[in-house]
């Protein structure tokens, strides 16, 4: 009888489950020394950066300016047991025109009707570190760049 082998996903493979494509994902920016925490729908990508539009008024990108030090939670929320991550992140904010039709999503019309809104900015999470937490076991691991 032969034995399959079941492939064994790697850390980033566990992490994208997580953070691959648009989440929602509580963000914590520094405001006068103290979090701040708020939702945004952010993207995951392999590279390890989340990706996401505001507008260019708001809150966070004032806090940014100030500190681009982020930490980020993102869980699918859809079974209790689903792993979740932990991120410490660097923040960036894009305000070019090439960048901004870069990660241009239709989604993003009924709030900035087109790319070139000069509201709409694109923000940049660079990730420096990553807990994955397993719901399951209770176990995390960490993944570093």
């Amino acid at each position: 009888m032969m034995m399959m082998k079941v492939p064994v996903m790697t850390l980033k493979d566990k992490i994208m489950e997580v953070i691959g494509g648009p989440h929602p994902a509580a963000i914590a920016t520094i405001a006068d020394g103290k979090p701040a925490v708020r939702y945004m729908v952010l993207a995951g990508s392999p590279d390890m950066t989340l990706v996401g539009a505001t507008g260019k008024q708001t809150n966070k990108v004032a806090q940014l300016k100030k500190n681009p030090a982020t930490a980020i939670s993102i869980w699918s929320g859809k079974e209790f047991s689903d792993p979740y991550v932990e991120i410490v992140a660097k923040g960036e904010i894009h305000e070019d025109l090439e960048t901004k039709k870069k990660y241009w999503n239709p989604m993003y019309e009924k709030f900035f009707k087109s790319y070139d809104n000069p509201d709409y900015v694109v923000l940049v999470f660079t990730a420096l570190e990553i807990k994955y937490i397993s719901m399951g076991t209770m176990e995390s691991e960490t993944w570093k760049r």
